[in-house]
């Protein structure tokens, strides 16, 4: 397949932001400030979900009386007053990629679990939102990774078939998803590790961005 033929979509927290940890960090630092326990392993259950999913994860692990406006709100005002200062951390080898596959005109998209308008100004921020031809965020769908849906919607608009697609992916509910949207799934673990399930579902596993731009240069 000549690389012409085919089209990248990427996630973005964890995959091209150093975000995850970050989120964690914040979650922790919240949730002992209110005597909140088994924070990461909630945490973990989350990642590459979408605001809702996160909420129903949450309220089944602690209850419906758990205050997770609060606590979300808590977490964002943290998240940001750090970002703020330092900058969002971006991935490294994100940066490379990006510019390689765009300067080899190979169509790009982000389907991301995070709501459009976050999104949006995160990647403006980092002054990575003019490499994508499409960017989706998770509040323009109702089901969250690992549904396929968000990214059949991104192929569609696209304009582009699913299965001449690789996605970019780090969490395995991204994994899931962009396999059972029929994509070719690339892996970067960030958090959680690459088990045998995510290798069987992904055409390829790198420790880094950089091995993801070898492995299409070499295409």
């Amino acid at each position: 397949m000549r690389q012409s033929d085919i089209a990248v979509i990427f996630d973005m927290d964890g995959t091209i932001f150093d975000t995850e940890r970050l989120v964690l960090d914040c979650w922790e630092r919240v949730g002992e400030k209110h005597g909140i326990t088994d924070i990461r392993e909630v945490f973990m259950r989350c990642i590459g979900t979408n605001k809702v999913r996160t909420e129903e994860i949450v309220y089944g692990h602690y209850g419906r009386d758990f205050p997770y406006g609060k606590f979300s709100e808590d977490s964002s005002v943290l998240f940001h007053e750090i970002t703020e200062k330092a900058g969002i951390p971006v991935k490294p080898g994100a940066a490379e990629l990006l510019e390689y596959l765009f300067g080899n005109k190979i169509p790009l998209g982000l389907a991301s679990s995070t709501r459009l308008a976050t999104v949006t100004q995160e990647l403006q921020a980092a002054g990575l939102y003019d490499y994508f031809q499409v960017v989706v965020g998770g509040d323009l769908l109702k089901k969250s990774k690992p549904a396929p849906d968000i990214y059949l919607m991104t192929c569609e608009r696209m304009g582009v078939l699913p299965k001449n697609t690789y996605a970019v992916e780090d969490s395995y509910n991204g994994i899931r998803s962009a396999h059972s949207a029929g994509l070719h799934p690339v892996m970067v673990p960030d958090l959680t590790p690459a088990t045998e399930e995510m290798r069987s579902l992904s055409v390829a596993v790198f420790e880094d961005l950089f091995g993801v731009k070898d492995y299409f240069a070499k295409m």
